[in-house]
């Protein structure tokens, strides 16, 4: 499994100084980042990124926002050589009947047909919210993938499916060669993003998750806060990831 890190973790040391945070990165192993909202600096992150031998295969962008220019995001895309640009949040009052997640994924399928001209695939990240079951017991999630055409690829950030009450690596066998991505987090499996942990340190089933993701291209670690120091948990989860599965 490759790994990459969503560079979200690490927005506030990004903002104090963007080439020493990825030269740091880049020293705890990582060979492959995330980036979000990309589309702001892309000249400026495609440098950063070169001189510190970094690639980014995925990145997070407002594709679906009001307003957003797609051709804007796509060009950025190929300027810093991302080959699948994710939106990473619809809001939840869209989740609640199957004709508004069609809609969504009428529009997901419209932004890849774009994208496709860029060379670049398009994806969908979810959080808790598509992961809570409608009336007819189906997960929102998954009404969302049968309505996309088969290009269009989900990230599954597991933690968040495991948040919304699903058995995350039950529900990546449901999904199965649709999942690319996963984000990997650990933690105590509630809403808090500050109760995040170092992956290793909390309660996910991180290798029955990851084992799960038959057509897995990336997992990208991810700690949407955390109440240490964020350096030293990206580290951690980069050490125990690269360790494997520990023996039972």
């Amino acid at each position: 499994m490759r790994l990459s890190l969503q560079l979200y973790t690490v927005r506030r040391e990004l903002e104090a100084d963007l080439p020493g945070t990825l030269k740091a990165l880049a020293g705890v192993g990582f060979d492959q980042v995330e980036p979000y909202n990309f589309q702001e600096n892309p000249e400026e992150l495609a440098s950063a990124l070169r001189d510190n031998g970094l690639s980014a295969p995925s990145g997070h962008a407002p594709l679906l926002r009001s307003g957003q220019d797609q051709d804007q995001i796509f060009s950025a895309a190929k300027t810093l050589g991302i080959g699948t640009v994710i939106d990473p949040h619809v809001p939840e009052d869209r989740w609640k009947t199957e004709d508004d997640i069609a809609a969504t994924a009428a529009a997901l399928n419209d932004a890849a047909a774009k994208g496709a001209a860029y060379g670049v695939r398009v994806g969908y990240h979810n959080h808790w919210w598509e992961l809570e079951t409608l009336p007819d017991g189906r997960t929102g999630l998954e009404v969302l993938a049968s309505h996309l055409n088969p290009e269009v690829i989900l990230e599954v950030d597991t933690y968040w499916a495991a948040v919304g009450g699903q058995d995350a690596a039950a529900l990546l066998g449901r999904l199965g060669d649709r999942v690319r991505f996963i984000h990997i987090k650990d933690g105590p499996v509630t809403s808090d993003p500050a109760a995040q942990l170092p992956v290793g340190d909390g309660v996910m089933p991180v290798w029955d998750v990851i084992a799960a993701a038959a057509a897995l291209e990336t997992g990208v670690v991810e700690l949407d806060d955390y109440a240490g120091n964020m350096m030293d948990a990206v580290s951690a989860s980069f050490e125990y990831l690269t360790a494997g599965r520990p023996e039972a």
